[in-house]
Parts: C-alpha cells; structure tokens; sequence
C-alpha cells in the first residue's frame, strides 16, 4: 500500500478562495474571490475572522457550482488552530456530516484525498473539502503574538491569511479531474527549527514524489507542473536537490504556492508563505482555472505540513513532516492513464 497510487474517477466541480490584505496585495490578487482589507472580515478576534473565513469560501464555492448545501454528502475542513476550531466554528451552521482534519499545511490536499476517494467509491455523490489559516492566529498559538514585534530568521515563512473550498464530485462536470492521489508517510530528518519548516516539510516531499513515480512509472517530463503547497523558497530548494540527488530533475516544472503568492522583491515574507490557506488559496484561484482553460494539462500538487505543536517545540522534539499528492489533469486529458 505504502507505494501504491491510488487511482480515483472524480473531479472538482468548483473551488473558491478567500484571502487577507497582505495576500491580495501580491502577485496573486487579482484572481482570488473575496478578500479583506484589514483581515478581521468584520469579526473582534483574530479566531473569529478565521472562521469567517471558513464560512465564506464554504459559501462562495457552493454558489459557483450553482450547488444548494443540500447537493453535498460530507464536508472535510482543518486548520492549524488546537481541536480545529477554526473549522468547526465556521462551518457549525451547516447541516452536513463533519470531519475535522489537522494535516497542518497539508490539509486542503488531505480534505480532497479523503473527498476524491468517497466520491469515486460511491460512498459520497459530492464532498466538500476546505481549509484555512491567519497569519495573526497562527503566530498567536505557535510562536508569539504579532503585536511583540519579534525578529524572524531569513528562513522563516509568512503564514498565509487565506481559506480555499472545493467541491468534488461526478467528473463529467468538473473543472479539473482528480486522476489520482498518494497518501504520504510521516518522515522526520532530526529538523527541530520551528523557523525552518521548509526543510524539515522538503524531505517528505521528495519521498511522495518518489513513490509516486516509482508506483506510476511516470517521470517530471509527463507533466507541466509539480506544485508544493508551502516550502517556500529555503524547502523547494533542498526538494530539488534531494529529487537530483535520486536523478530527476524536477526544476524545469516545480514551483511552490509559498513562493507564487507573495512578491519576493516588495513583500517582507522571507522564505515565502506557508500555512493551511496557502495551497488551498493559490489552487483554488490559480491553479485550477488554468487547468479549466487547457493552460495547464498535467499538475501534481502536494500539500506538504509540518506536524508540530508549541509544546513539542518547547520540549525540544525534532518536527514529523508529511505529503500528501493529488495528480490533477484538464478535462481533455480524460482518456490519459496514471496507474
């Protein structure tokens, strides 16, 4: 099972996105759906605005696919705040099954394995998967409040303040098909930098992605990008050694949602953006409409989280990482085998 890809019959309906100041201020910005301009989204505290958040790309997703909450089986949501709150708390007033997930950064990947895989089982006729982070939640929990002032070391990645939705469901509609997915392993490589995250995330990256072809008997060449959903710019540089290092050049193809949604030259982000809204922010806005139009063919996008907590930091303990891998494709591509 550990290098098995599994394939799926499946596609995203539709997808949306919700994103801070910062965010939309970026190279990004004039694709996403919503946005704030002082990133409460009307709400007193930073968990709050959050949950709008949730709340928001949950709605603005359904309405357009044209979808009543009615037509949805399940709803699979996460972020990076203790017991999920985030989710929970947005999405309470919708009358669905609920699964909470915490993949840290790669949850929204992890919400469409989980969604693709009910769905093309029959379980499910459609699914929603989402997922979020704030900046000013995030640095409250995991490090210090934003208000101290504290210096980041140039390795450092800026949490995104950002939601993304999708729907998934009967591929014959769809945006994108879901051709198929590989669950990741938990690796850890003795990383305990907490400012680091990209390299402690790189090394779980490259294991997917080398089971992944391994499994398929694909290469880089068969596809127009390899994203990674927050390695920044420290993580996507140690993964492209680590992939050369095994004889596959993936530089031709790759990039990273941390490294396409801020602006390196006039935006403060260090090693680029991370957390749960980054991958689900930038795929939902960017990604995907690209593969609707046939701009994109081919993409395989990997969530990839670092799976810590503050009192583990504290503690001194070295920081797991995950990848999890979705092989997404335009319609045209429907006849195209994976595996």
């Amino acid at each position: 099972m550990q290098n098995r890809c599994i394939s799926t019959n499946c596609g995203i309906l539709s997808a949306s996105s919700v994103v801070g100041a910062l965010e939309k201020s970026g190279p990004l910005g004039s694709f996403f759906d919503l946005h704030s301009a002082d990133d409460k989204f009307g709400q007193k505290t930073w968990e709050k605005a959050e949950a709008e958040m949730q709340r928001l790309a949950f709605n603005t997703a359904l309405a357009k696919g044209e979808l009543q909450e009615g037509d949805l089986d399940a709803i699979f949501a996460g972020d990076l705040l203790n017991q999920c709150v985030g989710a929970a708390y947005g999405l309470k007033d919708f009358n669905l099954p609920y699964f909470g997930l915490y993949g840290a950064c790669s949850t929204a990947a992890e919400g469409l394995i989980l969604s693709s895989l009910l769905v093309s089982g029959g379980m499910v006729r459609r699914a929603m998967a989402v997922a979020s982070s704030h900046n000013c939640t995030a640095e409250r929990q995991y490090r210090s409040p934003i208000e101290y002032g504290a210096q980041r070391t140039p390795t450092a990645q800026w949490t995104v303040t950002g939601a993304g939705a999708f729907v998934v469901g009967e591929s014959e509609r769809s945006l994108a098909l879901i051709k198929g997915v590989m669950p990741g392993v938990v690796i850890e490589k003795g990383i305990r930098d907490a400012a680091n995250m990209g390299a402690a995330m790189a090394p779980a990256a490259a294991d997917t992605l080398l089971r992944f072809f391994d499994a398929t008997g694909k290469s880089p060449d068969d596809f127009d990008l390899i994203a990674t959903g927050d390695l920044g710019y420290e993580g996507g540089d140690i993964l492209c050694e680590l992939m050369s290092l095994e004889g596959m050049d993936i530089r031709r193809v790759y990039n990273d949602c941390g490294m396409m949604i801020y602006s390196r030259d006039t935006q403060d982000t260090h090693a680029g953006g991370s957390g749960c809204g980054c991958s689900a922010a930038v795929l939902a806005s960017y990604l995907l409409p690209k593969l609707a139009s046939g701009a994109l063919r081919r993409v395989l996008v990997m969530g990839t989280g670092a799976m810590m907590s503050p009192q583990s930091i504290q503690q001194g303990e070295c920081i797991p990482a995950i990848a999890h891998l979705v092989c997404l494709t335009a319609k045209e591509e429907e006849e195209w085998k994976l595996c």
